[in-house]
C-alpha cells in the first residue's frame, strides 16, 4: 500500500523551493531569490540543519549565506546530534515555534533525510513544530530545502535509496528505500534531487508508478524549483527534469518494471513548467534565441550522429541524449541501464533496461548560448522503459 502522507496536503499561498543539493554558497541566483520570496531585505529565516552530520557548521553556513543576501536568519536547535539536545523536546518547545511564527521563510539542509522525518514527525504525527511551518507556508512563506531538505518536499520521498539499480529492479520497501515525507510541494507531485549528476531518473519513474504520481520534478544540484501554485519556476546554475505519467501504460504480466509514452521534459534554469495545462514556457533567453522544432518543414538539424548510450544513469546523460534527439534528425535515440558487475546478492543480475528516447508531434526545444554553453530547453519527448537480458560478461577478449 502507497505510504500516506503524514499531513493531508493543500494548497498553499507561498512557496516550496525544492534545491537539487550542492548548493554552492556563490549562487545568488538561488540565495537570492529565496531571500527576495520572503519579502526582501530583513525578511525573517529560521534554519533547521536537522538532516547534517555536523549541524553547527552546516546551519551556521546556510545562516552566513542568507545573511549577506539581506535576510535575518537564526538556526533553530533541532538535531539529535546536537550536545545537549533532546529531539521530542524541542519539536515541542513553545520558544522554537514562537520564532518560526515570527519567520517568513524556512531552509532545511542536507544530510540524510530521514531525520528531518523522524524528528518533525515521529511515528507519522505531526509535531507542533511542524504544523507551525505548515502554517508559515500557508501565509504566503517560503518553505526550501536542498538535498534532504528537498527530498521531504513531497508526501511520500526515498528515505534511503543509493542504488538506483536496486530500485529499478524492484527494491522499493516501505521504511527502508521509500518512506512518508512532508508534503510541502502538495500531493500531485514527486520531488528527487541530485537528479541528473546521479542518474536518479531510473528510481523516479518505478516510485512514481508504484506511488500513483502523474507528475515529478527531477532537481539538479546546485539548481531550485520554485512551486507556488501550478507553477514551477527552475533557477540556479542548472535546470530539472519534469516527468509526466498522464498517458504512460505499464503492463505488470511482464514481471519486471516497465513503462511505456512517458512523457519528458527538461527544463532550464528560467524556464517554467505549467503543472495545470502541463505546459513547458521557455525562458526569455530561450525564446529571443533559436526553436528547435523537430517537425517543421525547414528544420535543420545541429546533430546528426546516431548515439547509443551504454550508461543511460550516467552524469548528465538523460538530458545530453534529450538535447541531442531534439536536434536531429533522427526520430529516436537509444540506451541501457545495466549492473556491469552486480553484487553477489543480486538475484537478477542479467536483468537491464533498454531506454528508448522518440519524439512525436508535440516535441519541440529551443536552444541558447546566451549562459556561455550550449543549452538546450525539451519539451514533449517521450521515453519507453523495457526490461532486457544483459550478456554477463557483457563482453569477453577478443582473443582467448
Amino acid at each position: 500500500m502507497p505510504a500516506a502522507p503524514v499531513h493531508a496536503a493543500t494548497p498553499a499561498a507561498g512557496y516550496a523551493v525544492p534545491i537539487g543539493g550542492a548548493l554552492k554558497y556563490d549562487n545568488d541566483a538561488v540565495w537570492g531569490r529565496l531571500v527576495e520570496l520572503a519579502g526582501g531585505p530583513g525578511a525573517r529565516f529560521v534554519v533547521l540543519a536537522t538532516a547534517a552530520g555536523n549541524p553547527e557548521r552546516s546551519a551556521r553556513q546556510i545562516v552566513d549565506a542568507l545573511t549577506r543576501r539581506g535576510a535575518v536568519a537564526e538556526a533553530l536547535p533541532v538535531s539529535a546530534r546536537l550536545v545537549g539536545v533532546d529531539v521530542s523536546r524541542a519539536v515541542q518547545d513553545p520558544a522554537l515555534i514562537a520564532k518560526v511564527r515570527a519567520a517568513n521563510g524556512v531552509f532545511f539542509s542536507g544530510g540524510a533525510q530521514e531525520r528531518i522525518v523522524d524528528a518533525l514527525a515521529p511515528g507519522g504525527v505531526e509535531s507542533p513544530l511542524l504544523s507551525e511551518i505548515r502554517q508559515l507556508q500557508q501565509r504566503g512563506g517560503v518553505v526550501a530545502g536542498t538535498s534532504a531538505g528537498a527530498a521531504i518536499m513531497s508526501t511520500v520521498m526515498f528515505r534511503d535509496a543509493q542504488d538506483v539499480m536496486a530500485i529499478l529492479k524492484g527494491q522499493l520497501r516501505e521504511g527502508k528505500e521509500v518512506d512518508r515525507g512532508l508534503g510541502f510541494a502538495g500531493p500531485a507531485l514527486f520531488v528527487d534531487q541530485h537528479f541528473l549528476k546521479r542518474g536518479r531518473v531510473g528510481r523516479m519513474l518505478p516510485l512514481m508508478l508504484a506511488k500513483g504520481y502523474k507528475l515529478g520534478i527531477g532537481v539538479e544540484e546546485n539548481s531550485a524549483a520554485i512551486i507556488h501554485g501550478d507553477q514551477i519556476e527552475v533557477i540556479g546554475g542548472k535546470g530539472a527534469l519534469l516527468v509526466d505519467l498522464h498517458d504512460a501504460t505499464h503492463d505488470p504480466a511482464v514481471g519486471a518494471f516497465n513503462l511505456l509514452g512517458a512523457r519528458v521534459s527538461y527544463l532550464d534554469r528560467g524556464d517554467r513548467y505549467d503543472m495545470a495545462t502541463r505546459t513547458v514556457l521557455p525562458s526569455a533567453a530561450k525564446l529571443a534565441d533559436h526553436k528547435v522544432d523537430p517537425n517543421a518543414a525547414d528544420f535543420k538539424p545541429f546533430f546528426a550522429n546516431d548515439p547509443y548510450y551504454l550508461d543511460m544513469l550516467g552524469d548528465t546523460t538523460i538530458v545530453n541524449a534529450m538535447g541531442n534527439l531534439i536536434d536531429n534528425p533522427r526520430r529516436e535515440v537509444m540506451g541501457l541501464a545495466y549492473t556491469m558487475r552486480p553484487p553477489q546478492d543480486d538475484k537478477q543480475p542479467s536483468l537491464g533496461f533498454e531506454f528508448r528516447l522518440y519524439k512525436k508531434a508535440d516535441s519541440v526545444g529551443w536552444f541558447t548560448g546566451a549562459f556561455g554553453g550550449e543549452d538546450y530547453t525539451v519539451a514533449n519527448l517521450y521515453l519507453d522503459v523495457r526490461p532486457v537480458r544483459v550478456r554477463q560478461p557483457l563482453y569477453t577478449p577478443w582473443k582467448q
